[in-house]
């Protein structure tokens, strides 16, 4: 296994929390320690010694400490490979001493960007001295141990216990992959901060939060979240996320995200939703959500943009349902609904980020501009002699929204305050059409006065002819067929009214 007893090791870190039981350990196994700035600060404050890199290298720290450690005694010491004779002589011609560990911690270029800092402020925190020792400490594997993050110092420190003070040539490589996974990550970060303005075709993408899923969509898929969802929720109560859960609670928040300044609820089932409601309160809003589908809305995953109070809660409870998410819950509510221990409460603690979207397609990828675009009522162009009235004006905006997350070809039915029924995922838009008046129909909704979305223009007139005899009599739909003006004449021959937005909406 190649165990090496650590003698030498080099310091230079940004973070120094959580370092004192290395420099501890370090000292009680008479390890000498190279260091620079601060860092060497730090470590003769907790009672080491150290040799400052000046003094190694014969140069101070220069160019504002642009250059510190980059010199060939530091590097030599680093990469220098001990079973070869020619190395060994050479670093011995040049006093070029042996470094067996190197640590360290990165500036905070991440951070520094997410700040807002000023491009200045961002640029200084592209670490050239760290990134390079973290290659060369992880090239020469063999026989150098590289800790290329605090998030690292733990595990080091266990093995130093562990191993009094030396290491394996498996512990080496296992720190070697951690340390290209961290460089790899911050040239990433540098490169995307770069390609905002610069727009050069292509894709970087680095996530090193992991969490491991039950499965994926089905038990023999395995399957993983990459991603920080902690900053996205705190969970309150349930099981684990599942891959499919994941899915849903996306297509959850981004449609509730649409009733910004409303008290709205929504149910989705396989990332489309059976109910979406706006009303005074959000148990009312439940109720009115829940009517539109009382079968699907069974193992659901349900969504509201205003705090879960008691009322609400107690509307709810003897729904089985998988997830509930809400920016805040009462006290009382959430203890009602911890009842089922198995069931899932998020809290939401801030809207979606990013405005990438991200597919495998092939053998590559596929990369869009999220659907950020919502038509509302002043976008909206009657074609029709009858224009619809305010409150049928306030059902189509309302039933757009649903449209818009909704799978094609889509038909969404409504009034302007509750989905009656969609059609999804169909072949024809036809089909969806009927779909959505039989399903309205067995759940007891009357479509007399009510308004119809459409997720893509209608090519022939039969989608409104069969919406007109089931009893609507508004369309908004985003038009473009050659064939717009067959489904005009029809609602003009029979008082309905059309509005168009010019805009497509598809979801496939």
């Amino acid at each position: 296994m190649a165990v090496k007893k650590i003698q030498s090791a080099l310091i230079s870190v940004f973070y120094k929390d959580n370092l004192e039981p290395i420099i501890s350990l370090l000292k009680k196994h008479g390890v000498k320690i190279y260091s620079t700035g601060g860092t060497q600060k730090f470590i003769e404050e907790q009672g080491g010694t150290v040799i400052p890199v000046e003094e190694l290298t014969g140069y101070p720290s220069i160019f504002g400490g642009r250059v510190k450690t980059l010199h060939p005694k530091v590097f030599g010491g680093i990469l220098h490979r001990r079973d070869d004779e020619g190395d060994v002589s050479q670093a011995a011609e040049y006093d070029i001493p042996e470094i067996d560990l190197v640590i360290v911690d990165l500036y905070p270029f991440e951070e520094t960007v997410a700040s807002g800092a000023s491009e200045a402020d961002v640029i200084e925190k592209i670490d050239i001295g760290g990134i390079s020792l973290i290659r060369a400490a992880a090239k020469n594997f063999q026989d150098v141990v590289i800790v290329a993050s605090k998030d690292q110092y733990g595990e080091l420190q266990v093995l130093l216990e562990q191993n009094d003070g030396a290491t394996t040539l498996e512990n080496r490589r296992y720190f070697a992959a951690q340390a290209f996974k961290v460089s790899s990550h911050y040239d990433t970060h540098i490169f995307r901060y770069f390609n905002q303005a610069e727009e050069i075709p292509a894709l970087k993408i680095s996530e090193t939060h992991a969490t491991s899923l039950r499965y994926g969509e089905n038990p023999h898929q395995k399957a993983a979240f990459y991603g920080k969802l902690t900053d996205l929720f705190d969970q309150l109560n349930g099981k684990e996320l599942s891959f499919n859960n994941l899915v849903d609670v996306d297509a959850a928040v981004s449609l509730i995200e649409e009733f910004e300044g409303e008290t709205a609820f929504a149910i989705l089932k396989h990332t489309n939703a059976c109910g979406v409601a706006v009303a005074s309160s959000v148990a009312e809003a439940y109720e009115m959500a829940f009517a539109a589908d009382t079968v699907s809305a069974f193992g659901g995953v349900l969504v509201t943009n205003q705090a879960v109070d008691l009322a609400a809660a107690e509307a709810m409870k003897g729904l089985f349902f998988e997830v509930l998410i809400a920016p805040e819950f009462a006290d009382d509510a959430l203890e009602l609904l911890k009842a089922k221990k198995n069931r899932i409460l998020l809290r939401q603690k801030m809207r979606l980020s990013g405005t990438d979207q991200v597919k495998t397609l092939l053998n590559g990828f596929v990369v869009q501009d999220r659907d950020l675009r919502t038509e509302g009522k002043q976008d909206f162009k009657v074609v029709t002699k009858v224009a619809p009235s305010e409150v049928e004006m306030d059902a189509l905006a309302f039933a757009l929204k649903v449209c818009k997350h909704t799978k094609s070809n889509t038909i969404v039915l409504s009034n302007q305050n509750q989905l009656f029924a969609s059609g999804v995922g169909q072949t024809s838009r036809v089909d969806a059409l009927r779909q959505a008046i039989e399903k309205a129909a067995s759940f007891g909704f009357d479509l007399k006065g009510a308004v119809m979305a459409s997720d893509a223009f209608f090519p022939f007139p039969d989608c409104v002819e069969i919406a007109d005899q089931a009893g609507i009599t508004a369309v908004v739909q985003p038009g473009g067929s050659i064939k717009d003006q067959d489904s005009i004449d029809y609602c003009d021959a029979h008082g309905m009214s059309m509005v168009m937005t010019g805009v497509r909406h598809f979801k496939h």
